[in-house]
């Protein structure tokens, strides 16, 4: 069995991170996740997707004893297979959930910064702490981390490499939800599931159009918006949204 798993439940996908003793991420892990995430992608059988790392840990983040002595083309294949993996999530019409359990560090933690949402344990510790290696993110953590955060919180934590608790990082808006560590789980699990019996186009095209307004210019992100609106009229989705407002009853997406 590999390190990177899919287990499906009720339309959500559980992609479990299983490589112990720290779910370090190397160039064959990299490569799991890219698969594991485009086979969760395609199965129509998953709405919504929760990304763990089992209840210990998230994940610690690149395997440094793997690539301590490699040169810029050496490691350049590994950081890809972690960032195409990353930007490949991120680009999904479904939406993404990381359940943050201990550590989510380094290469760790820009896994969880390309899902939608982040929950983390309230004993949770997350953080970029490569400038201590000498490095710097490589797998989309700058960019994620001042989109989310703005580049002041980015450069704080990416210049000093410190590692941040559940609480400045919920203020930080580095996560969305800071729970008891036993609940990390299962309430990812409960608003995927919601998600991912809702209605699924009216989620994509919300996701896009907010990934829009990080990636485009505000000319550009208004203008996607209302196309993205103005195409969700004769959508399933909207008929069935709009006719259960007037019926004064609750949709049933996807029936």
């Amino acid at each position: 069995m590999g390190a990177v798993r899919l287990e499906v439940t009720d339309g959500v996908g559980l992609i479990r991170l299983d490589r112990p003793p720290a779910n370090a991420i190397d160039h064959a892990t990299g490569l799991e996740l890219q698969e594991v995430i485009r086979r969760a992608g395609d199965d129509d059988a998953v709405g919504a997707i929760v990304v763990w790392g089992g209840p210990r840990i998230f994940a610690a983040g690149a395997d440094i004893a793997a690539m301590a002595e490699y040169t810029p083309e050496e490691v350049r294949p590994v950081v890809s297979a972690l960032g195409d993996a990353l930007d490949l999530l991120e680009s999904l019409p479904k939406i993404s959930i990381a359940a943050i359990n201990g550590y989510a560090l380094g290469g760790g933690f820009e896994l969880a910064l390309a899902a939608d949402l982040r929950y983390l344990a309230d004993d949770g510790i997350v953080g970029q702490p490569e400038i201590k290696l000498g490095v710097i993110p490589g797998a989309g953590g700058t960019q994620r981390l001042t989109r989310l955060a703005g580049p002041g919180a980015a450069a704080d934590l990416v210049y000093s490499g410190r590692r941040v608790g559940a609480e400045e990082a919920l203020r930080l808006r580095l996560v969305e939800r800071v729970s008891p560590a036993a609940e990390v789980l299962p309430t990812a699990m409960a608003h995927a599931g919601a998600l991912a019996h809702g209605p699924g186009t009216a989620l994509a095209a919300a996701k896009a159009s907010i990934r829009a307004a990080g990636t485009r210019s505000p000319a550009e992100g208004l203008a996607e918006e209302k196309d993205r609106f103005c195409a969700l009229f004769g959508t399933g989705d909207q008929r069935e949204g709009m006719r259960a407002f007037l019926e004064k009853r609750e949709p049933r997406f996807g029936a």
